[in-house]
């Protein structure tokens, strides 16, 4: 799916500009409230200047705990706990508060919507995030800017995926032509094992549809215990996908061909060559430097998108789709199960939310707050205000890049068989293109999560089609005659 800010607890960020009395110049922190109870301006010059009231060394649970006199006309701030937010809440109103903020280190998963339906004249309560003590004489102010539907970081997303398709597709049509001339060479077993392709069957297909629905259940119900497996597997992949893209170029460097001395360690008893272990090394470096630091949302995204990128080249280099027939089958049968996960699960699920959206966000229940690493994710590049509360992202999962990925490379590897100038190539990463840009407009518009194959399929199937069509080579095109004759050779 493509996802941009998920946020599934009830409530809204805002800001809390914390000033000397008297002064404008101050400091921002990140609020959480829910816009029911308290409806605030969006631009800090149109928000009231509140005199608050110092009370971080209270939990504010009982009526001991209030100062003399009370909180006439101020705001008071107190520690998160012991009570609940109803209890802190009614002791603020009754000594004449005009909100309360509550100091957490960790965004609630929900704000208790039970304040709604007891007698309480306000419902100003604000969940304020990592705030610092300030003392005594601070005012706040508080607002909630708006944030735009879309980011500029969608047009990152963009250019990976569309580069990912379209350098994926050519390299994998390239490749397998180059292996189809040059059968008769015999390489090394590493460059052999580097060529080394599976072609999908309609068989193959329905059993990766079937395993596909049945990890997506049980990681909807299991999401704690799964995900470790989900992140140990993507780890190991990642660092061979790396392993296998980078391999091409370092084997072009003049030195380090030499191989290692006789040995008997695992791995290395047919003794590769010095340059090929020092890339094992990096990659298996890399691969384990975003295990470790993959919840360091200020950078470890770089790495992860690296690493999947690197592992999208790799399936797409491996993995063929023999014929037309083979990538319509494929791509309609994930087109109906990513809609069916996205929009028909909600209708089951007790809480509403769509089983698809729940796996790839993470759970708000989760335990271990983890994420899959099975996507491209870039943060949101604007310069808002809220950018202090969290470091929301953009998601576009890994399947909607191998999907019609696979398709693309089918192109391509047509098209040199008919001698055809690329145009099937051309026309469906053009087709992807669209696809995707018409995606992003869905998720403006809708402001939900997207199954992005519901665009990408029908863009690039119709695309394909339409240009075998106008070449009249449809019937070739669609069982990919000459081709799988050919290749059966090998």
């Amino acid at each position: 799916p493509c996802m941009s800010n998920i946020d599934q607890a009830l409530g809204e960020y805002g800001m809390a500009h914390f000033s000397e009395k008297g002064k404008v110049r101050g400091k921002d922190y990140c609020i959480f409230f829910n816009s029911q109870w308290a409806r605030l301006p969006q631009d800090l010059k149109k928000a009231s200047r509140i005199q608050t009231f110092d009370l971080t060394a209270s939990v504010l649970c009982s009526p001991s705990e209030v100062p003399d006199g009370g909180f006439p006309n101020r705001i008071p701030m107190v520690l998160r706990g012991n009570c609940t937010f109803y209890e802190k809440v009614r002791l603020a109103q009754i000594n004449g508060a005009r909100g309360i903020l509550i100091v957490s280190k960790d965004k609630p998963l929900q704000l208790e919507t039970r304040l709604s339906t007891r007698r309480l004249t306000f419902r100003s309560l604000f969940i304020c995030l990592r705030l610092q003590t300030f003392g005594e004489g601070r005012e706040v102010a508080m607002y909630a800017p708006n944030e735009p539907a879309l980011d500029y970081n969608m047009v990152i997303i963009f250019l990976m995926a569309v580069g990912t398709v379209a350098i994926g597709g050519y390299w994998a049509g390239s490749r397998d032509i180059k292996k189809r001339y040059m059968k008769h060479k015999r390489d090394d077993s590493a460059e052999k094992q580097d060529e080394e392709t599976v072609d999908v069957t309609p068989i193959m297909i329905c059993v990766f549809v079937v395993m596909c629905c049945t990890m997506l259940v049980l990681l909807y119900y299991f999401y704690d215990h799964l995900v470790y497996v989900i992140i140990g597997t993507f780890c190991l992949a990642s660092s061979v996908s790396l392993h296998s893209c980078l391999w091409p170029f370092v084997r072009r460097i003049p030195f380090g061909a030499c191989r290692i001395p006789e040995n008997n360690l695992p791995y290395c008893h047919k003794r590769p060559q010095v340059r090929m272990l020092l890339l094992s090394l990096f990659c298996i470096g890399v691969s384990a430097t975003w295990c470790v630091f993959r919840n360091e949302d200020q950078w470890a995204w770089v790495l992860q998108d690296a690493l999947g990128i690197a592992f999208c080249l790799y399936m797409l280099k491996t993995i063929r789709l023999p014929t037309f027939k083979a990538c319509t089958l494929l791509l309609v049968v994930l087109f109906v199960y990513d809609v069916f996960f996205v929009f028909i699960t909600p209708f089951f699920t007790k809480s509403g939310e769509s089983i698809m959206v729940e796996v790839a966000a993470g759970p708000t229940n989760s335990s271990t707050h983890e994420k899959l690493p099975m996507v491209l994710k870039v943060p949101r590049l604007n310069s808002s205000p809220l950018a202090l509360c969290d470091r929301p992202f953009s998601l576009l999962g890994f399947g909607d890049i191998l999907v019609p990925g696979l398709l693309v490379a089918y192109c391509h590897r047509f098209d040199i068989l008919m001698q055809s100038s690329r145009i099937y190539f051309v026309a469906c990463t053009i087709g992807y293109g669209i696809g995707l840009l018409i995606t992003f407009v869905a998720l403006a518009l809708m402001e939900m999560g997207q199954p992005a194959l519901l665009y990408l399929v029908p863009c690039t199937l119709l695309t394909s089609l339409a240009v075998a069509l106008w070449r009249k080579e449809l019937p070739l095109f669609w069982t990919g005659s000459g081709f799988v004759v050919n290749t059966s050779l090998i």
